[in-house]
């Protein structure tokens, strides 16, 4: 048997960290076996996916030196490797799961399903679906298809007992059939549910092993089951432990940067950011902290995995990268590193136009584009108090600025100008107050060009990060106050 395994992305926003370690881990493991790494993009969720996006996860993964033997950029023979393009092939396996007795039409509105759930949760049940569909004769069921009724297909699943999943990290895990849902198989659009693309795409790609994060362990009933109905045989499964932030919460991009970008963008090096995923509840036989990729492949057991959740601790990788830079490159190498990364012609002839109406030395040059060429900004709350808006206030329409920057699908001068004049509009603020905080985020001062222009030549990833670093400094916001937050924005 050859080894296969995948990653499969969702080109639904910036290429995360987390994908990265899932995928770091998938491709040595069928490296160690000698076998083959797959990329799939799961895009079907149509109306939140972009090229964009899917451009960014495939860059990023080939920056930290993670290349694939079939994806939807180097072909393959189980393509097409989008699952947008592969539509034609879901009905049919959902259609045969009906006729097998193994699925069935539900015809429930979304306002009857509210009413449902309200109802469960006001008996303190955990809101579920109640199986109506499955109450319908043969005869309503056709007559409903003949009238045209929107419908979905849902999987059935046993009433009573319990599912046994075999992880390679966990061993046996149990989980009662009570607590899995009858799964939307086939949504009214016709496109599929993650759970149907899922199976289907990696039993018809020859997917042997599973590898991905824990938080897939609950649906891994689902997922068996299908197998099940199919006759198929279930691949292998083995669910990682997710990244924590270091105060041990899942790692999310409020308390860490979580985009690859924003590591590439602020400066890390492709070794050293991969170097450290490897680490995250992993360790070489020696215990090494640093080692390459080419080394971790070589070294590679997987079942030398700990559970406990690892730290992605920004701290300690930047660290790390210091070592690589002070160990594996000599100045020639970090000369064109630097030039590679910062000082290429492109990023200077970005940065110019604004610099040079500014300059009347050379010597002018550097520290009025320092902060373009910074990764976090030494921010202090002193940083804000000559704006003429309470702290309070500048926090809050940061944070408000920081939501709306978030939902931006493209990253766009004029677009970003647009959105950022409508939301002082809405909060009855002078646009240079309101803008007054953004530049001090963006770069450290109110003096500098254009925070347009700026956030359009350090990306949206920095972009993003540095706003979020400015309401850190500015206190931050916890949960209590977020939510108060949250429902001024959307009253807005």
């Amino acid at each position: 048997m050859t080894v296969r395994t995948r990653i499969a992305p969702s080109p639904t926003g910036d290429p995360h960290v987390g994908t990265a370690y899932i995928a770091l881990f998938n491709l040595c493991f069928a490296r160690q076996h000698g076998g083959q790494f797959l990329l799939r993009i799961e895009d079907t969720d149509q109306t939140r996916s972009t090229p964009e996006s899917e451009k960014a996860i495939l860059d990023s993964l080939r920056w930290l030196g993670i290349e694939w033997d079939e994806g939807p950029d180097v072909g393959g023979e189980h393509g097409p490797y989008r699952q947008s393009e592969r539509m034609d092939i879901y009905r049919g396996y959902a259609e045969e799961l009906v006729e097998k007795g193994h699925a069935f039409y539900c015809f429930a509105t979304s306002e009857e399903l509210d009413e449902m759930r309200a109802e469960q949760q006001a008996r303190g049940e955990t809101p579920k679906y109640d199986g109506r569909g499955l109450k319908l004769s043969q005869a309503e069921v056709k007559q409903r298809l003949d009238a045209g009724d929107p419908y979905v297909i849902r999987m059935k699943v046993p009433e009573e007992g319990a599912c046994t999943v075999q992880d390679m990290l966990r061993g046996e895990i149990e989980i009662d059939w009570s607590q899995v849902d009858m799964q939307v198989l086939l949504k009214g659009d016709g496109m599929p549910t993650y759970h149907l693309a899922n199976v289907v795409d990696d039993h018809l790609m020859g997917i042997t092993h599973v590898i991905r994060g824990e938080e897939w362990i609950n649906s891994a009933p689902k997922h068996l089951k299908l197998y099940e109905y199919f006759g198929w045989e279930a691949p292998v499964l083995c669910h990682l432990p997710l990244l924590r932030n270091p105060d041990k919460s899942k790692l999310s991009k409020r308390k860490n940067p979580t985009s690859i970008l924003y590591y590439k963008d602020a400066g890390y090096l492709p070794e050293a950011v991969m170097n450290y995923l490897g680490r995250m509840g992993w360790s070489m036989p020696d215990e090494r902290e640093k080692f390459s990729l080419a080394e971790m492949q070589a070294d590679f057991d997987i079942t030398r995995v700990s559970l406990g959740g690892p730290i992605f601790d920004v701290e300690k990788l930047s660290w790390l990268n210091g070592l690589w830079i002070r160990e594996d490159l000599s100045a020639e190498q970090l000369a064109d590193r630097l030039q590679q990364w910062a000082f290429n012609r492109e990023k200077l002839l970005a940065v110019l136009p604004h610099a040079q109406q500014r300059m009347e030395t050379l010597g002018d040059f550097a520290p009025l584009a320092a902060f373009l060429v910074s990764g976090d900004l030494k921010l202090t709350e002193a940083h804000f108090e000559a704006n003429s808006l309470p702290v309070d206030e500048q926090k809050k329409l940061l944070q408000f600025a920081l939501w709306r920057l978030e939902a931006l699908r493209h990253w766009e001068r004029d677009t970003i100008f647009d959105e950022l004049k409508t939301l002082a509009g809405q909060m009855e603020l002078k646009l240079k107050d309101f803008l007054a905080p953004i530049f001090v985020a963006i770069a450290g001062t109110t003096s500098s060009f254009s925070v347009m222009d700026s956030m359009m030549i350090l990306g949206p990833d920095v972009s993003r990060a540095r706003l979020r670093l400015a309401i850190e400094v500015l206190g931050g916001a916890g949960k209590k106050q977020l939510k108060k937050l949250e429902k001024a924005y959307e009253a807005l």
